[in-house]
C-alpha cells in the first residue's frame, strides 16, 4: 500500500477506543491493528507520535473498580498503576515488529513554560530523528489540577503543534462529527469537511457533552482540540479508533471521518507556542481600528486601541485580543498588568510614561508576541 510523501503524524487514541467488552478485558485487537498500522507508516518514512489514553482506566481494571476515581489522589494512584501496565502492552506489540517505542510523560507546566516547552521539542525531535515511536501520556500521577490538561484530545493537539505536525488524527469511538447529537437528534448529519474556524465553533455548541464512563471527553473536547491543532497549520481527522486503518485510507486521498483543514501555519515555533500552548490569563478588547491593523496588517497593539480589559494579569502573561462584539481575533504576550493597563488604554503611547511614572514599552503586544487566530 503506497501513501503520500513523509510526513509527520500525531495520532490520539482514547479509552473508549482501547477498552474491551467487559470489566477487566483490553481491546487487544484493535490495538495490535493499530500498531501494526503505525509500524507500516514508520517503514514508508512517516514520523509517528501516539498519544494514548488509558492508564486510569487500566488501573481501575487492575485494581477491580467498578467506576472510575473522582478524587485527583486516587486518580493519581490509579494512573500510576495502569501507566506500567500500558506501556507493557505497547511494548510487546511494537517489539513484535521491531520498532522502538519511547514513553513521555507531559503535564500543562512542560509546554506552558517556554524553557521547558523548547526542551520539550527538541526531546521529540531527537527521538523521531532516531525512528523512535514516542507514545505520549500526561504525567497524571504528579499532575496537580491546575497544571492538568483536562484531556488527551486536548494533549495531542498541544504535541501536534509543539512539533509542527502535518496531522492530527484523533481516534474515538464514531465515526465522524455530525451536526447534533446523533444519539438524541435523528436528523443529525454527517460532516465530512470543515473548512473555517467559523463552522468548527458553531459545533462545539452543538456536539454532545461528556464522553463514556471510562474516558474523560466528549466531542466537544474533540473539537476544541481540533480548533487549537487547525490554528496552529496542523490538518485534523476524527475518525473511528476501531478501524485503524482510516489513517491510511486518508493518507492516500479517501474521505474518511471528518477532516478540518489547516489554518496557515505560523512560521515561528515561538508564535507556535504562544497560539496553542501558552493559556491566556485574560482578555483585552480592541476598537475597530486596532482590530483592522493587526488583522491586515500585523500591526502591534497599542494603548489607544484597547476599550476593555477583563481579567487578571502580569506583564509576560498572554491575554486574548477581542473585538468589540467578542470575538477572538489574536493573542498574545502582554507587556503590561492588568492594573496599569487599565489606567493606560485609549491613551497615547507618549503620555504613558506621566500617567505610570515610570518609562513603559511603547507597545501594549509588540508584533512579534502576537499571533493572529483569524484568517
Amino acid at each position: 500500500m503506497t501513501v503520500s510523501a513523509a510526513q509527520t503524524l500525531v495520532v490520539k487514541i482514547g479509552t473508549s477506543s482501547l477498552a474491551g467488552p467487559g470489566l477487566g478485558q483490553f481491546a487487544l485487537s484493535t490495538l495490535a491493528s493499530l500498531v501494526e498500522t503505525l509500524c507500516l507508516l514508520r517503514s514508508q518514512g512517516h514520523q509517528v507520535v501516539l498519544v494514548s489514553s488509558g492508564a486510569v482506566g487500566i488501573g481501575c481494571r487492575r485494581l477491580a473498580m467498578a467506576e472510575r476515581p473522582k478524587t485527583l489522589a486516587m486518580k493519581q494512584a490509579v494512573a500510576a498503576v495502569g501507566q506500567g501496565r500500558l506501556m507493557r502492552i505497547y511494548d510487546d506489540l511494537f517489539s513484535a515488529l521491531n520498532q522502538p517505542i519511547a514513553q513521555v510523560l507531559l503535564t500543562r507546566s512542560d509546554l506552558a513554560q517556554r524553557s521547558r516547552y523548547v526542551n520539550s521539542y527538541r526531546t521529540f525531535r531527537q527521538l523521531l530523528a532516531l525512528g523512535v515511536v514516542p507514545i505520549v501520556n500526561e504525567n497524571d500521577t504528579v499532575a496537580v489540577e491546575e497544571l492538568k490538561f483536562g484531556d488527551n484530545d486536548t494533549l495531542s493537539a498541544l504535541v501536534a503543534s509543539l512539533i509542527g505536525a502535518d496531522w492530527l488524527f484523533i481516534l474515538t469511538d464514531v465515526d465522524r462529527i455530525y451536526s447534533a447529537d446523533p444519539r438524541s437528534n435523528p436528523d443529525a448529519q454527517p460532516i465530512s469537511l470543515i473548512e473555517d474556524l467559523d463552522t468548527l465553533k458553531a459545533l462545539k455548541g452543538a456536539a454532545g457533552g461528556q464522553g463514556t464512563t471510562w474516558g474523560t471527553g466528549g466531542m466537544v473536547t474533540k473539537l476544541e482540540a481540533a480548533q487549537i491543532a487547525t490554528t496552529s497549520g496542523v490538518r485534523t481527522v476524527i475518525t473511528n479508533g476501531k478501524q485503524p486503518g482510516n489513517i491510511l485510507r486518508v493518507l492516500q486521498g479517501e474521505a474518511v471521518g471528518t477532516q478540518v483543514v489547516a489554518q496557515p501555519r505560523p512560521n515561528r515555533g515561538r508564535k507556535r507556542w504562544i497560539a496553542a500552548s501558552l493559556p491566556p490569563n485574560g482578555r483585552l478588547y480592541v476598537d475597530e481600528g486596532a482590530a483592522k491593523a493587526i488583522l491586515g496588517r500585523g500591526k502591534s497593539l497599542l494603548a489607544a486601541g484597547v476599550t476593555q480589559v477583563a481579567g487578571e494579569f502580569q506583564p509576560q502573561d498572554a491575554v486574548q485580543l477581542c473585538t468589540p462584539d467578542g470575538e477572538e481575533i489574536a493573542r498574545g504576550i502582554v507587556n503590561y498588568g492588568d492594573q496599569d493597563l487599565k489606567r493606560i488604554m485609549g491613551r497615547h503611547s507618549d503620555e504613558i510614561p506621566q500617567i505610570l511614572g515610570y518609562v513603559g514599552a511603547d507597545t501594549v503586544i509588540h508584533r512579534d508576541n502576537l499571533v493572529v487566530l483569524k484568517p
